[in-house]
């Protein structure tokens, strides 16, 4: 029954992942692809040995490793995807991309956060935040971004112009989107 259990919370990774996944990405099936898995019942745990890649309507996941467990002494499921990195991206309602990078992708479903952790990006049509650790809790909408405050690490955030937006909506896919001029 606990191995259900740890398989349903490492499923449920791609339908709590994002409030803004198409409605139809939810209600399609969740496919883990691994070379194995491993279950350890006793402790509430199972690991996916990849390549690993999740795919759950336009939702996608790859890492080398994923795992899913629960924390000691508590009924919460944790989701931790690795990999060099551990990428993740899915199609919004508004047809505009969405996607995630990092060596370690964690996802805490009692609190509804993401952490991306080493080498984080976070991408949404373009805009951009980049940092050493970006947290994200999806219940309250907060975002967090953190460097390792070596050298010249910065947190770098782009934000794209609402005409950029449009101008990729409606771009044919065969063809790059102009850039901006910086006037």
């Amino acid at each position: 029954m606990k191995q259900n259990n740890i398989l349903l919370a490492s499923l449920m990774l791609m339908t709590s992942m994002s409030t803004f996944a198409k409605v139809g990405d939810l209600q399609q099936e969740v496919k883990i692809k691994a070379v194995s898995q491993t279950a350890d019942i006793k402790n509430n745990q199972i690991i996916f040995f990849g390549p690993v890649e999740v795919v759950q309507g336009s939702i996608k996941i790859n890492a080398d490793q994923l795992r899913a467990f629960s924390a000691e002494g508590e009924n919460s499921k944790i989701l931790v995807a690795t990999g060099n990195p551990a990428t993740y991206s899915q199609i919004l309602d508004d047809g505009r991309p969405a996607s995630a990078s990092a060596k370690e992708i964690r996802y805490e479903m009692a609190t509804r956060t993401l952490t991306l952790t080493g080498t984080a990006t976070l991408d949404q049509a373009g805009s951009q935040v980049t940092g050493n650790l970006i947290r994200y809790n999806i219940i309250q909408q907060k975002l967090i971004a953190e460097s390792t405050g070596n050298g010249d690490d910065r947190v770098i955030t782009i934000i794209q112009p609402d005409n950029y937006q449009e101008e990729l909506k409606n771009a044919p896919a065969d063809k790059p989107v102009k850039k901006q001029d910086s006037k």
